[in-house]
């Protein structure tokens, strides 16, 4: 199979996309995966004596945790995911 006649798709959307916008794509998420565990490492999400929301919010956090990592590495992260991109894109040209 020639991958260079694959049509590639876009991660979370399943839609078609340009290679270079599929690559960054990976790189993003890839960064918003690398910046949720960061978060969670930093103690962000866990569950507060103050507010007690119980094992409901023990149970969701993680969620909360990962839409700010998205959210965080799409409006540029800390600029993990251009390196990668980049990375990524030679590798691509290389072969």
């Amino acid at each position: 199979m020639d991958i260079s006649t694959t049509v590639p798709i876009e991660p979370r959307s399943g839609k078609a996309t340009s290679p270079d916008s599929a690559l960054r794509a990976v790189a993003v998420e890839l960064e918003a995966t690398f910046l949720a565990e960061m978060l969670k490492a930093s103690g962000l999400g866990k569950a507060r004596d103050a507010f007690g929301g119980g094992a409901g919010e023990e149970q969701f956090s993680s969620f909360l945790v990962r839409q700010q990592a998205d959210q965080l590495a799409k409006s540029g992260g800390i600029g993990l995911a251009e390196s990668l991109f980049n990375a990524l894109k030679e590798s691509q040209n290389g072969q």
